[in-house]
């Protein structure tokens, strides 16, 4: 019997125990729908909040209820990305390709789709709390101002910074 011959089946074994190892994320995910239920019942509690007190409230603080909605339906939007898109890149296929229902990008997904998506809804979410302070700025220390625009550019350049290597990287890839 060769080397070669009594090596493979430990190989074989080791690349089924690293390949079965992406089913330990299936918690994580699962532990992300939760989270989904949350954000729905925040949704909920602030829609509440806001019909119950319309009557007393400005046009602003209706401006910051609505926009307080509106992150969280992004943060929501986020999170099912993240499962839906990472379960099925790093763990396994959903199998739903005959549901009417399926997300059009859920078809193209795989880790740099996902990555470029995720930026996109994080500087979305940026931008709604920064939307947030300037409403509210008469409110907000000047210095917190400050650093939310300083972090917002940061997302925006590692955004740009991001497509622009994917670009980098597709163009090696496809040199025509």
């Amino acid at each position: 019997m060769s080397v070669t011959s009594r090596s493979k089946p430990k190989s074989n074994l080791l690349a089924k125990i690293i390949f079965g190892s992406r089913w330990l994320q299936l918690p994580i995910y699962l532990g992300l729908i939760i989270v989904q239920g949350v954000y729905a019942y925040k949704f909920l509690a602030g829609l509440v909040r806001m019909l119950s007190n319309l009557t007393t409230m400005s046009e602003t603080d209706v401006m910051l209820a609505v926009l307080g909605l509106i992150d969280v339906v992004m943060i929501a939007n986020l999170l099912l990305m993240v499962t839906m898109g990472g379960y099925e890149t790093f763990v396994s296929r959903l199998n739903i390709d005959d549901d009417p229902d399926q997300p059009e990008w859920l078809d193209h997904v795989n880790a740099t789709v996902l990555k470029v998506k995720l930026s996109m809804a994080i500087i979305s979410i940026s931008s709604i709390h920064l939307l947030q302070t300037f409403i509210n700025a008469a409110q907000i220390p000047e210095a917190t101002m400050k650093w939310q625009v300083i972090i917002h550019v940061t997302f925006l350049i590692s955004a740009a910074a991001l497509a622009y290597t994917d670009k980098l990287l597709h163009s090696v890839s496809n040199p025509h």
